[in-house]
């Protein structure tokens, strides 16, 4: 599909959005059935294929996502622009982060069964392939607004502000999960879960996935980017179904331990 010169036209790059968008709406409401197995659900992984090392797992499924920026963002006539070039920079920030930093640092406990479902890989290597290519094309060929003023627009200002507070906030959040679990625990296989304190979650059970939600809003506004709708309405498909299922897991695990004035994944909100 994304092979030969027609890929860089806007006809082809409409048609792949339109189907891409039909199929996030089926995506999001797929996702609606049951929580994806991976983490604490892992104990469903099993019953979609076979298990992968969370660490391996996780790398896999993100990997396109810096393959297919980054070999459709070169074919773009508009690829060294300072503005594409720009958003050429973020994403390797934001995949460099998510794609390889996050999946290193995962902290599985020594001799734990394998947890993230092939099935999850398999899924996530259409989202990201396709996320990759709406993105690349569309910075480097298709947008006819990346001129050097594109820097003082209000939209972008706004959105790439919109932008690193995301994802500042979901380094900080991934952070205080990893280190809920202490490097001797996992050493001696000692998989046990904490109630996590610090930063949003003083108010939100999930801050990890509002701030990303958070994040690729304002990667869509800073680039005015119909691609951008693709990933981010599967990414709320996917994680405020999940955002509830933690939050009910969190209360039954823990009780009444668990603070009760938390809310979901919005803060004050929902």
């Amino acid at each position: 599909l994304f092979i030969g010169n027609d890929v860089m036209t806007d006809d082809f790059y409409y048609s792949v959005l339109n189907y891409s968008l039909v199929t996030m709406v089926l995506l999001m409401a797929g996702s609606q059935t049951m929580p994806a197995p991976y983490g604490k659900f892992a104990e469903k992984a099993g019953q979609y294929g076979p298990d992968l090392n969370p660490r391996l797992g996780w790398f896999l499924m993100e990997l396109p996502a810096t393959l297919s920026f980054v070999y459709f963002y070169w074919q773009g006539s508009n690829r060294w622009e300072p503005v594409p070039l720009f958003f050429h920079s973020v994403w390797l920030l934001h995949y460099g982060n998510r794609g390889f930093y996050f999946p290193f640092m995962i902290r599985a406990a020594k001799g734990a069964k394998s947890t993230f479902s092939i099935m999850i890989v398999l899924t996530g290597w259409f989202v990201t392939t396709t996320h990759g290519y709406l993105n690349a094309v569309f910075v480097s060929q298709v947008g006819k607004h990346f001129t050097p003023d594109w820097f003082r627009s209000p939209v972008f200002l706004s959105g790439i502000c919109l932008y690193f507070l995301g994802f500042v906030l979901n380094v900080y959040h991934d952070g205080i999960i990893r280190n809920l679990r202490p490097t001797e625990e996992i050493e001696r296989g000692v998989r046990k879960y904490r109630i996590p304190y610090g930063g949003l979650f003083t108010y939100v059970t999930c801050p990890s996935y509002f701030s990303e939600i958070l994040s690729f809003s304002g990667m869509a506004l800073a680039g005015y980017n119909p691609g951008g709708i693709f990933v981010l309405g599967v990414t709320i498909g996917n994680l405020l179904p999940r955002a509830i299922d933690s939050h009910n897991w969190y209360l039954k695990k823990f009780g009444p331990e668990y603070p009760r004035e938390r809310k979901i994944i919005i803060p004050f909100i929902y």
